[in-house]
């Protein structure tokens, strides 16, 4: 059998073709979940909490410096810029919530489609007997 051959049994087969509409119909769903965690559950939180933007929140270490040309004239020395250093720990708290709602979301869903083939073998057994 040609590798050409081999792949387009892989390629064709139900699973692969299962596999690619999944990932697709998941990326669309992540998408969605996201909006639901950054644009309906984390504003309330926040305002409850005392109107806080979870993404804002960190711990500088070291603040940004601005960039400032040399002027010997007035003894000031070129300084290069840097970005501020700094533990975001509010986009963590936002990727965790993101996280437990997309996790509770498939959960709902595999729940939903576990319950629906128990009940579909359950017809068929009872067609059986």
């Amino acid at each position: 059998m040609s590798i050409l051959s081999e792949f387009k049994e892989f390629a064709v087969k139900g699973n692969v073709v299962d596999m690619a509409v999944g990932i697709i119909i998941g990326g669309a769903f992540g998408k969605i979940v996201n909006s639901l965690v950054s644009d309906i559950v984390m504003p309330p939180l926040g305002y409850l909490l005392g109107k806080v933007n979870f993404a804002d929140l960190q711990v500088v270490l070291k603040p940004a410096v601005a960039a400032v040309e040399a002027d010997p004239a007035n003894g000031i020395e070129a300084v290069e810029a840097s970005e501020a250093v700094a533990i975001k720990y509010g986009a963590f708290i936002q990727n965790t919530v993101d996280f437990l709602v997309i996790a509770f979301c498939i959960f709902m869903v595999v729940k939903g489609i576990n319950a629906l083939r128990r009940a579909t073998e359950k017809k068929a057994a009872d067609e059986a007997k």
